[in-house]
């Protein structure tokens, strides 16, 4: 089964959470209505999605999101940008 890694943030050069998934477009719609209040996301407002990946499994986007998060702010920055560089909402384009 496919699953994805992603970034949100709340604004461009904003806060970045990784996360990851198998199904992308209800976990970001969970996001945006902050389904899980308490959590790091919800907290800051984080319901944008300016990035993600298709993997072909979950061991896969496992190590992806583990790797990423290891990542300095511009290493992610750049990979971002490298796709989205206008830092635009892509929740529609899932």
């Amino acid at each position: 089964m496919k699953h994805y890694v992603y970034i949100l943030t709340n604004k461009p050069n904003g806060t970045l959470y990784i996360g990851l998934t198998g199904r992308l477009k209800d976990r970001i719609r969970q996001h945006k209505n902050k389904a899980h209040p308490r959590t790091f996301s919800a907290r800051y407002n984080l319901d944008k999605l300016v990035y993600f990946e298709k993997l072909d499994n979950k061991e896969l986007a496992l190590k992806r999101e583990r790797q990423m998060k290891k990542w300095n702010r511009a290493w992610k920055i750049k990979l971002i940008e490298e796709m989205n560089p206008l830092w635009e909402d892509l929740y529609d384009k899932v």
